[in-house]
């Protein structure tokens, strides 16, 4: 099929995750995302994790499919030939202070129907990032045992994804306005404007402002149905899930608990069916399903509770994850098996959007620095071969 995008020309101009994030996920769709980096790489190309070489496995991971420009940012003439870039692509994407040669008014001088996005860590420009947005947000005062106190962060970077994919849409709702309308956008997306976005979303701001009450920390217990952690037999940790009635007459069917619950619903005089009496009398029911998970191994719980539909899932380390998980394999339509320069093979994954159950284009490994830097001078800005090769003498461009 034709790649869904394909003709879409985005340049990129980024650090770490929110706006790779979002490059990337067009250019899994087929967009072509041109990103330019300094020469030598900027401040987020060597970061962590390394592979044997001391290439940045995070770095590839956040950049496939794209293709990479590397320039000297501080020089006129590099700046001069990433305007024209732009002006010819149409769209950027950037999370660089938009000033200057790059604030959008200079870049919209040399075309009218520019698209922009620019990325700040808060709405008034100042600096963050998802850790110092996250703290404020709520959630690590949330998040881990009642018994505790102390803030507990997540490590995923929640906020940068999120913000990212946000960032995608934008691009893709402005460029719907300029094939309707002609006329260009000038966007900022804060990160803290996304996490507060969220938030409010998921009802935590209403809950603070109406009801006055602080979220409580739950530990692994789902907040206002049932949900929890079970170990069985062999020390495997699952967790087990009852939100929607199907959900829930599955797992007491598998356990065994359906009359134990039955009459602790009775003595407690509450009915079930409603699940925010699950969650306040949840410990309860867990007294009466887990014995049956304790006495059977992972493989005997997997297949009775597969058998009856029940939702579950299994915790497991990355490496278990790439070891065992059918779903992170090439057994899975999303994956293939690419080798990345510097780091080897493995496992990459395509868009996570199925078009009629396929992948709308083929996964494509993360560029070498530089490595599209002639291919892109001649063929969007029409230098030939002698003016490449001045720009590269005189160290204002890099070809890998």
């Amino acid at each position: 099929m034709p790649a869904p995008l394909a003709g879409l020309r985005v340049v990129e101009g980024s650090a770490f995750v929110a706006a790779p994030s979002g490059g990337m996920t067009l250019a899994q769709m087929g967009a072509d995302v041109i990103r330019f980096d300094q020469i030598g790489g900027g401040i987020d190309y060597r970061r962590w994790p390394l592979s044997d070489e001391g290439e940045s496995i995070y770095w590839a991971g956040l950049n496939k499919g794209k293709r990479s420009l590397a320039v000297d940012l501080r020089s006129e003439a590099a700046q001069e030939l990433l305007t024209e870039l732009i002006a010819v692509s149409g769209t950027f994407l950037t999370n660089f202070p938009a000033r200057g040669w790059m604030g959008f008014e200079a870049l919209s001088s040399r075309r009218q129907d520019l698209v922009m996005l620019a990325i700040t860590g808060n709405r008034d420009g100042s600096t963050a990032l998802d850790y110092t947005v996250n703290c404020a947000i709520g959630y690590p005062l949330a998040t881990g045992p009642a018994t505790e106190s102390t803030p507990i962060n997540h490590v995923l970077p929640a906020w940068d994804l999120i913000c990212g994919q946000t960032a995608a849409l934008g691009l893709l709702a402005a460029d719907r306005q300029r094939l309707l309308t002609g006329t260009g956008a000038s966007m900022t997306l804060a990160l803290s404007d996304v996490a507060l976005a969220a938030v409010s979303a998921l009802g935590h701001v209403a809950e603070a402002q109406v009801l006055n009450r602080e979220r409580e920390r739950l530990g692994n217990d789902l907040y206002g149905a049932y949900g929890t952690t079970f170990t069985c037999r062999d020390g495997v940790i699952i967790y087990a899930v009852g939100i929607s009635p199907r959900q829930w007459s599955s797992l007491l069917e598998a356990t065994e608990a359906s009359e134990q619950v039955a009459a602790l619903a009775t003595a407690a005089g509450v009915d079930f069916a409603d699940e925010g009496n699950r969650f306040r009398l949840r410990d309860a029911i867990t007294e009466a399903i887990a014995p049956w998970v304790a006495a059977r191994t992972v493989a005997e719980v997997a297949a009775r509770f597969d058998a009856l539909g029940v939702c579950w899932g299994r915790y497991q380390t990355f490496r278990e994850l790439v070891a065992d998980d059918p779903r992170c394999s090439t057994d899975s339509s999303l994956f293939r098996e690419l080798e990345q320069p510097g780091i080897g093979t493995y496992l990459t994954p395509g868009s996570p959007v199925a078009f009629g159950g396929e992948l709308p284009l083929e996964p494509i490994r993360a560029p070498r620095l530089g490595e599209h830097t002639e291919e892109i001078l001649a063929e969007i800005l029409n230098l030939s071969p002698a003016e490449i090769g001045r720009l590269c003498d005189d160290q204002i461009v890099h070809a890998n």
